[in-house]
């Protein structure tokens, strides 16, 4: 009489197999909630840095030359902008590098040239 069925060995395979394929999606998974995660990180740091650049540009005066530090809440959540403001060998710009930290952490720098006009 035959019998049917699986081996110990052949379950064993099968077993080790569905494991790692498991722990390969929990891998995926993760760094795609890292991902999504980082690129809202970015898009609100973005939004900090474009706003802290509009009142410059919206202000009737040059900028002075030197460093600011801004806060800047986007949803919910707090962020620190460091404005870095410079001479250009023209002196009616001045660059600015808005540089958006989460605490200590940079995640964006964006720099911009202002006219005088």
């Amino acid at each position: 009489m035959k019998q049917r069925g699986f081996t110990l060995i052949e379950v064993m395979v099968a077993l080790a197999v569905m494991a790692l394929a498991l722990s390969v999606g929990i891998k995926v998974s993760g760094a795609l909630t890292d991902n999504s995660q980082r690129q809202t990180d970015v898009l609100l740091a973005q939004l900090c840095a474009d706003n802290a650049i509009e009142q410059l540009r919206l202000s009737p005066q040059m900028p002075g030359i030197g460093d600011t530090h801004l806060q800047c809440t986007q949803a919910n959540r707090a962020f620190d902008v460091l404005m870095r403001i410079r001479v250009t060998p023209n002196p009616s710009f001045r660059r600015v590098d808005a540089q958006v930290f989460d605490g200590v952490t940079p995640i964006l720098r964006i720099t911009s040239v202002l006219g005088r006009y």
